[in-house]
C-alpha cells in the first residue's frame, strides 16, 4: 500500500526541520557569547537566557572574560623616598668617599668642614707686655733690679733704697714713672716702661721759684720742686670722689685744688678726728686736708680726700728734703 503525502504533512516536516536548524543556530550563538541557554524545542518559544552564574562552570567551553590588568612597564619601578624618610643607598650606587653613613634620625644637612689652620712658625699668640721674657716685677732681685733702681733714682723717682730687691718701694717708683709716661699702671717693667726709662721721662713742674709741693691729681703724683726743678717724684693717691659717712654726716671724698700753704703738722701717727683711720706724720695744707704717710698707696685715687704717700716718702719729706710750715702746696689738674 502506498502512502500519500499531503501538502499539510510536507509543510509540517519543513517546520520541524526549520525548528531544528534554528535550535542549532541558537546553541552555537550561545556558545560564542559565553552564556548557557536551555535548548529550544519546536513546541515552545525560546525563553530568555538565564542570568550568568557567579562562578564559571568547569564544563564551560570558553573562559569567562576577565578584567584586564593595566599594562606593566618592563622597567622595575624605583621607589621615591618621602621628604621625611632617609634615603637608603641604591644597590648600584657608588658610596661617597667623604660622606659618612647617616643613621636614621640624624640630620643629613651637610656641615662645611672647618678651615684648616695655616701653619706658622709660631703657633702661640703674642704675649702681652707684662708677660714678656725679661720683664721685671715685684719679688725679683739681682743686678737687673739694681740697675733699674739706680736709673729710677737718677731720674728723680723716689725709690727709698737701691739694694737690688724689687720691693714695695721700687714698685711705688715704677708706678710713678708709668703715670708720668702715660702707661698702664701695672708696676711691671716691660718694653714700654723700659723705653720710658731709657728716654728719661720726667714731669715738668708748674712753679719756677721757691720750695713747692706740687700735687698733680690727674696723674696722681707728688712733686718736690726747688726753684722750678723737680727734686723728687712720688707716687700718690688722692680723694676717690665717692661719698662716705663720718660722725653722722654725708661727705664726698674730694681733694681741693688751688694754691695753699702748710699751716699745721704732727710728727707722729695721728688718728683722724673724723674716725677715718691713721695718718702718718701729716702736714696739713687746707682745713682737715693733709699730705700724710700711709701703708696703702695704690696707683689710683683711693683716699677720703687727703693725699697719701708711702711712709718712707713721708719720712724723706720730713727728714731729708724738709717742708717747713709755710711751704707752698699747689694742687692742680692738667
Amino acid at each position: 500500500m502506498s502512502i500519500r503525502t499531503t501538502p499539510s504533512s510536507r509543510l509540517g516536516r519543513r517546520r520541524t526541520v526549520l525548528a531544528g536548524a534554528l535550535a542549532v543556530l541558537v546553541a552555537a550563538a550561545s556558545s560564542l557569547s559565553g552564556c548557557t541557554a536551555a535548548p529550544v524545542t519546536s513546541s515552545e518559544a525560546p525563553s530568555a537566557p538565564s542570568a550568568p552564574s557567579a562562578r564559571p562552570s568547569p564544563s564551560d567551553a570558553s573562559p569567562r572574560p576577565v578584567t584586564s590588568a593595566p599594562p606593566v612597564d618592563p622597567t622595575p619601578p624605583v621607589a621615591t623616598p618621602s621628604p621625611s624618610a632617609t634615603p637608603s643607598p641604591s644597590a648600584t650606587s657608588t658610596p661617597s668617599a667623604t660622606a659618612p653613613p647617616v643613621e636614621p634620625g640624624e640630620d643629613v644637612t651637610p656641615t662645611p668642614p672647618a678651615p684648616e689652620p695655616t701653619p706658622t712658625e709660631e703657633a702661640s699668640p703674642a704675649a702681652p707686655e707684662s708677660a714678656e721674657p725679661g720683664a721685671l716685677r715685684r719679688g725679683d732681685s739681682g743686678e737687673a733690679i739694681l740697675a733699674l733702681q739706680q736709673r729710677l733714682d737718677d731720674l728723680g723717682y723716689f725709690v727709698n733704697r737701691v739694694d737690688g730687691d724689687f720691693g714695695a718701694g721700687t714698685q711705688q717708683a715704677v708706678w710713678a714713672l708709668q703715670k708720668v709716661a702715660g702707661l698702664t699702671r701695672d708696676g711691671i717693667v716691660g718694653p714700654a716702661t723700659r723705653a720710658a726709662l731709657e728716654a728719661g721721662v720726667r714731669p715738668t713742674p708748674r712753679t719756677t721759684t721757691g720750695r713747692v709741693i706740687e700735687i698733680d691729681l690727674d696723674r696722681q703724683v707728688l712733686l718736690a720742686v726747688d726753684d722750678g726743678v723737680v727734686t723728687r717724684i712720688v707716687n700718690a693717691s688722692s680723694g676717690n670722689g665717692e661719698t662716705y659717712t663720718a660722725l653722722g654726716r654725708q661727705l664726698r671724698a674730694t681733694t681741693p685744688t688751688g694754691s695753699f700753704e702748710l699751716f699745721r703738722q704732727i710728727d707722729a701717727m695721728h688718728e683722724s678726728t673724723l674716725e677715718l683711720g691713721s695718718m702718718y706724720r701729716p702736714k696739713y695744707f687746707h682745713h682737715g686736708w693733709a699730705v700724710h704717710g700711709s701703708a696703702s698707696v695704690p696707683p689710683w685715687p683711693a683716699s677720703h680726700g687727703c693725699v697719701r704717700v708711702s711712709n718712707a716718702a713721708m719720712n724723706w719729706i720730713w727728714d731729708t728734703w724738709g717742708a717747713p710750715l709755710g711751704t707752698t702746696v699747689l694742687v692742680h689738674r692738667r
